[in-house]
């Protein structure tokens, strides 16, 4: 049975909770939850069965029956004015229903599968778009080395557009951490003498993705089986990193299937 509460009062607790998790990306990991703002973020956690703790939704919302459907999933659920659901999202343009589900982090990474090693990425939105890569090619973790953006800040979750609750997500590692994912890891580097799509990939891999502006850092370049290239025939110096994991997470998985 749902919990229903129509709320107006701008200091309830539950709504400073969230202020705080929509507004400062790492707060999941001291409250241990995650903001997710909009009906998309919210059908795709219930999509893969994540556990829902509380729904936020506008009155006029409330009014609308496949946005309370959703609502209704969460055993608590706040109906607040529009105004009020404003002053605790982070977004422009806010919507009108959120949930606040459990953060449960994991700390050992899985042996031998196919994952995606990002080191020291700040970029949210570049963060979030190698979630949605990583999904999509069939890789299922994510390991993500100390000074990388907070992987579950409201901005990477937008960004990521519902791939985080596909994936195995690991944050704050060391390179020598890598050492326990017994497979090869691979780096790009536009200095690199192998361009990618003459290499027979490794299966399982793991592919490294440096920092924008910095690369991959030398302790975890030691650590690479194998450095390739992206063939830029237009001439450009680089890559977007984005971009460039999305290239080799797809040559990755037409290798796997062929």
């Amino acid at each position: 049975m749902n919990q229903i509460l129509h709320i107006t009062a701008r200091d309830n607790a539950n709504l400073q909770r969230i202020r705080k998790l929509a507004q400062d990306g790492g707060a999941y990991r001291k409250i241990g939850s995650i903001w997710l703002e909009g009906d998309h973020l919210a059908r795709a956690a219930l999509a893969r069965s994540h556990p829902v703790t509380l729904a936020i939704i506008t009155e006029t919302a409330w009014a609308d029956a496949a946005l309370r459907g959703i609502a209704e999933a969460a055993p608590k659920v706040l109906v607040v004015p529009v105004a009020l659901f404003n002053t605790i999202s982070g977004l422009e343009s806010p919507a009108q229903i959120g949930f606040e589900v459990p953060h449960d982090a994991k700390t050992a990474l899985q042996a031998g599968v196919d994952s995606v090693v990002l080191d020291r990425l700040q970029d949210a939105g570049n963060v979030g778009t190698i979630l949605r890569s990583a999904a999509a090619m069939g890789f299922r973790q994510i390991l993500a080395i100390k000074g990388t953006a907070a992987l579950w800040s409201p901005k990477v979750l937008r960004a990521g557009m519902g791939a985080h609750f596909g994936l195995q997500l690991v944050e704050g590692l060391s390179p020598e951490d890598l050492d326990g994912l017994k497979v090869p890891l691979i780096a790009t580097s536009s200095h690199a003498q192998k361009p990618l799509h003459r290499l027979d990939l490794p299966q399982p891999c793991a592919w490294v993705m440096g920092h924008e502006g910095q690369g991959v850092q030398p302790s975890l370049l030691e650590r690479c089986a194998t450095m390739v290239t992206i063939p830029q025939p237009g001439g450009e110096e680089s890559l977007n990193v984005g971009a460039a994991a999305a290239i080799c997470l797809y040559e990755s998985a037409r290798q796997r299937s062929t």
